[in-house]
C-alpha cells in the first residue's frame, strides 16, 4: 500500500515538472516560416532556347570606345627613387641627379559616346596629364586624336572630343532609380584584350566615404571591373548607362567583386558644364562636417546628419550663423542623414544658390538661408604660383581631409612639365620650412624665396619628410 502511494505520489511529481517545464519552454517557442511545399521551380529556358542579351548589348557596345595616351614623365634621378631623398644617397650621386630621366609613359582606359557628333566621357585618370590621347571606336580600324574638353578631378571625370559624326551615343538611365539586386552589364577595355563585357548586379549604392575621389556617390556591382575598364560603362539589363566605371577595391589589383561606378546623374551634371564651359564649378558651404554616432544622436533627439565640427571664416556657413555643434539634417527640404550627402548635396548646386538649410542646435530646430559661393574662388583667392605650383595656406577642411596637425602651405596643383615637378613635388605636398626659415603662412613663403638661388626646401608627405632643392 505504502508502495501504491509513493509510486502515485511519483507520477504526480512528474507530471507537475513535465507542465513546468513546457510552460517554461512556451515562452521562448519560435513558429518557424516555411514556404510551400508545392512551389514550382520556374527554368529560365528550355533546351531548344537560349538565354541571352545579345539583342540588348549589341546597340550600346559601339558606344563604348578604347583610350590609350602618352605622356612625357620629367625629371631626374633624384625624382625618379625616393632613395635620393637621402642626404647620404644625394651626397654620393652627386652631380649624378642632375641626369635627365626624361621617359614616354603608356597606358589604356575605355569611355563612353555621349553625342553623335564625337563627344566622349571617361574618368579624369585616364587622361590625366596625357600629351597625346588616342581613340578606337568599336570596328573601326580608324584611329582617331582625341581634344580634352574638361576635367573634374574632384569628381574624376572628363570630356574628350574626336571629329566623327553619326556616332551611336548611349541612353542614359536614372541612376536615383537604380536598385540593389538590378542585373548589370561592364563593358570596356580590360589589359587592353579588346572590347568585354562582364555581368554582376548592383550590390549598393551611395556608397561614400571609401576614398578614391574627394566626391564619392558610387554604384558598388559584383561585375568584373579591371585595369583598363576605368571610364567604362554600367549598363542595366535594358541597356541603358546607369554609370561610368571607376575603381575597384583589391589587395591584388584584380577583380574581387567590389567595383564603383559614378552614377550616371552624376555624369549628366558635371559633363554638361564641361561641354559648356570647360570647367565644372562646386558650391561651397564653408563647412568640416562628420557623421554622428549612436551615443551622439541622443543629444541631437535622436535624429542624424552632418556635424559642423569648424566653421571657416568669412564662409557662407560663418556668415548665416552657423556654429561647430549644429546638426545639419535637411538641405532645401532634403534630408541629409551622413557627412558623405550634405557633401555630395551642397556639390551639386551651382554656386550662388540660395539654399534653405534646417539644423538642430541645443535640441531644438532652427533654419537659415544660405548663399553659397564657389569653392574655386575660395581657394585661388589665397594662391600663390611658384615655380609650376599653386600653393595655398592650409585650412581646417585641408587638416581634416589630409589628417594634418603641422604648419606649412599646402601645393594644391603642380604643372608635370615644371621645375617643381621635376623635383619631386607633388599635389598635397606640405612645404614646412625653406633654408632656415620655417613657414606658416603665404607670406612666409614668399619671404624666402625672394631671390632666384636654389634653395633646400622641406616637405612633409604621408607621415614622412624629405628635402629638395628648387
Amino acid at each position: 500500500m505504502q508502495k501504491n502511494l509513493k509510486g502515485m505520489k511519483m507520477k504526480r511529481l512528474l507530471i507537475l515538472l513535465t507542465l513546468t517545464l513546457s510552460l517554461v519552454y512556451a515562452k521562448d517557442s519560435v513558429e518557424f516560416k516555411y514556404a510551400p511545399k508545392d512551389l514550382q521551380r520556374s527554368f529560365p529556358s528550355e533546351q531548344n532556347q537560349i538565354l541571352s542579351y545579345s539583342n540588348i548589348l549589341e546597340n550600346v557596345r559601339t558606344s563604348i570606345v578604347n583610350i590609350s595616351i602618352k605622356k612625357e614623365i620629367k625629371g631626374n634621378l633624384y625624382s625618379a627613387n625616393p632613395f635620393f631623398n637621402d642626404p647620404f644617397f644625394r651626397e654620393f650621386f652627386k652631380g649624378y641627379g642632375d641626369i635627365p630621366q626624361d621617359r614616354i609613359q603608356k597606358s589604356l582606359g575605355s569611355g563612353v559616346i555621349v553625342s553623335k557628333d564625337g563627344y566622349i566621357v571617361t574618368n579624369n585618370h585616364v587622361i590625366d596629364g596625357a600629351d597625346e590621347i588616342i581613340v578606337n571606336l568599336a570596328g573601326d580600324k580608324k584611329e582617331y586624336e582625341a581634344k580634352l574638353i574638361g576635367k573634374d578631378e574632384k569628381g574624376d571625370l572628363a570630356i574628350i572630343k574626336i571629329e566623327a559624326k553619326n556616332l551611336n551615343a548611349v541612353t542614359f538611365y536614372d541612376s536615383d532609380k537604380v536598385k540593389v539586386g538590378d542585373i548589370v552589364f561592364a563593358l570596356g577595355n580590360p589589359f587592353g584584350v579588346g572590347e568585354t563585357i562582364t555581368q554582376g548586379i548592383v550590390s549598393a549604392t551611395g556608397r561614400s566615404g571609401v576614398g578614391i575621389v574627394e566626391y564619392e556617390d558610387f554604384i558598388q556591382t559584383d561585375a568584373s571591373i579591371n585595369p583598363g575598364n576605368s571610364g567604362g560603362a554600367l549598363i542595366n539589363s535594358a541597356g541603358h548607362l546607369i554609370g561610368i566605371n571607376s575603381a575597384i577595391i583589391s589587395k591584388s589589383g584584380g577583380n574581387v567583386g567590389i567595383g564603383f561606378a559614378i552614377p550616371s546623374n552624376m555624369v549628366t551634371s558635371i559633363a554638361t558644364s564641361l561641354i559648356e564651359s570647360g570647367k565644372y564649378t562646386r558650391a561651397y558651404l564653408g563647412v568640416t562636417i562628420s557623421d554622428v554616432s549612436e551615443d551622439m544622436s541622443s543629444f541631437y533627439n535622436e535624429n542624424y546628419g552632418a556635424l559642423i565640427t569648424g566653421v571657416e571664416e568669412n564662409s557662407p556657413a560663418a556668415k548665416a550663423g552657423l556654429k561647430r555643434g549644429d546638426l545639419i539634417i535637411s538641405v532645401n527640404g532634403k534630408k541629409i542623414e551622413s557627412a558623405s550627402e550634405l557633401k555630395n548635396t551642397i556639390g551639386s548646386y551651382a554656386p550662388k544658390r540660395v539654399v534653405n538649410i534646417k539644423f538642430l542646435r541645443e535640441k531644438k530646430i532652427d533654419v537659415v538661408n544660405v548663399t553659397l559661393t564657389t569653392l574655386d574662388s575660395k581657394t585661388a583667392m589665397g594662391e600663390f604660383e611658384y615655380k609650376g605650383m599653386k600653393l595655398a595656406e592650409i585650412t581646417s577642411i585641408d587638416k581634416q581631409q589630409l589628417n594634418l596637425t603641422l604648419e606649412g602651405v599646402i601645393v594644391k596643383e603642380v604643372d608635370q612639365k615644371s621645375e617643381a615637378f621635376g623635383s619631386g613635388v607633388r599635389k598635397n605636398d606640405i612645404i614646412l620650412q625653406v633654408e632656415n626659415s620655417e613657414i606658416s603662412t603665404l607670406d612666409d613663403f614668399k619671404r624666402a624665396t625672394a631671390t632666384d638661388s636654389k634653395k633646400r626646401f622641406f616637405i612633409y608627405r604621408k607621415g614622412g619628410i624629405f628635402a629638395i632643392v628648387l
